[in-house]
């Protein structure tokens, strides 16, 4: 008995020491984990510190803001990341212009709020016609006018949801107000405002994932437009320019910007290649004036509305991405620059901050 009672007690001791021992481990590698996730949250902020004052730097030197500067070269953004004196991981920082991508709310006319932009309309049908092509949304010749994927019956729903109105009188023949979104399950009310998160694009009428996340080879709707750019002018009054800084826009943003009866794709691609065109690693282009574009192969005789083109830009995308330990911590912050009131200079305003 007094064996058997020693074995017992010996093997709930050895038990009780293991388990003990896992919950100490967990703990342990639970601990290591939180202090790697906050230390490289500080990081990554460190990142989105260092792009800001890089793009103040930009602001000082520099009129126009391009593809041609340093805070669009991952080369020379890498190289200044690497200075931060970090004894383990890596930082990795990219900056891009919000000014490149479609302000969606400039679809409409704010402070009224009612009526549409018809270049913004144009824009936008060119857009998403593009966007159809690549997302393999269906036969063209197979649309009709009131098709709720068709390019224009987008527009006309997209305007219906920005604009102040929610009565039934829709834009053109397929827009769509709140009476059509209680139809659908689950029911919701139509926004009547300016967007405030791109996502919300998919809540409107012909918006499907596919053409908001866009395809394998081909962006989205996510990666091409933007909410932020408002110009406040006092007691609650806004607006939006719309402007797109043709220096850094994408292809599909540079597509829709040309006129609908020309060779689009063609054109976009001069258009890209000669603002990227270098020799003995200098950019041999110059990008200041509005109307650069037309030196571009093909496009001495195309015209792109003035109302929609500019080559100067404050509003920017950081991303900073910190990794340690298998650990990856990513901060992305929208920024504009603007100029402090007390002291003059220019400053960073931080619009959005969100950490993955």
């Amino acid at each position: 008995m007094a064996l058997l009672m020693t074995l017992t007690i010996i093997t709930l001791l050895i038990v009780v020491t293991l388990e003990f021992n896992r919950k100490v481990r967990t703990a342990v590698f639970a601990t290591a984990t939180s202090r790697d996730r906050l230390t490289l949250t500080y990081k990554a902020s460190s990142g989105i510190n260092l792009a800001m004052a890089v793009l103040l730097k930009d602001k000082k030197d520099s009129k126009t803001d391009s593809i041609q500067e340093d805070w669009a070269d991952a080369e020379k953004l890498k190289e200044i990341a690497a200075d931060i004196p970090f004894e383990d991981g890596k930082l990795e920082i990219k900056i891009s212009d919000e000014r490149g991508r479609i302000q969606v709310n400039a679809l409409v006319k704010y402070p009224q709020g009612s009526a549409p932009n018809d270049a913004q309309m144009f824009l936008w049908d060119r857009l998403l016609t593009h966007l159809a092509k690549q997302t393999e949304q269906g036969d063209a010749e197979k649309k009709t006018e009131t098709d709720e994927s068709e390019p224009r019956s987008i527009v006309n729903s997209l305007k219906d949801w920005l604009d102040f109105g929610d009565d039934d009188a829709v834009t053109g023949l397929s827009g769509a107000e709140s009476d059509y979104y209680q139809g659908l399950e689950p029911p919701y009310v139509s926004k009547n405002g300016p967007i405030t998160h791109v996502s919300e694009l998919m809540q409107v009428k012909g918006i499907t994932p596919a053409l908001y996340k866009g395809a394998e080879n081909a962006p989205g709707l996510a990666q091409l437009v933007t909410i932020y750019g408002v110009r406040g002018a006092g007691g609650g009054r806004f607006s939006f320019d719309g402007k797109i800084n043709i220096n850094t826009a994408e292809l599909p943003v540079l597509m829709a910007l040309l006129p609908a009866d020309q060779d689009i794709e063609a054109l976009a691609q001069a258009i890209y290649d000669y603002r990227s065109e270098m020799s003995e690693d200098k950019y041999t282009n110059d990008l200041a004036s509005p109307t650069w574009y037309k030196k571009a192969d093909g496009l001495s005789n195309i015209t792109i509305d003035s109302k929609l083109i500019t080559t100067r830009s404050d509003l920017f995308r950081i991303e900073a991405v910190a990794a340690q330990h298998d650990v990856v911590k990513k901060v992305v912050a929208v920024v504009e620059r603007v100029r402090d009131k007390k002291s003059g200079k220019h400053i960073c305003r931080i619009l959005s901050w969100e950490t993955f």
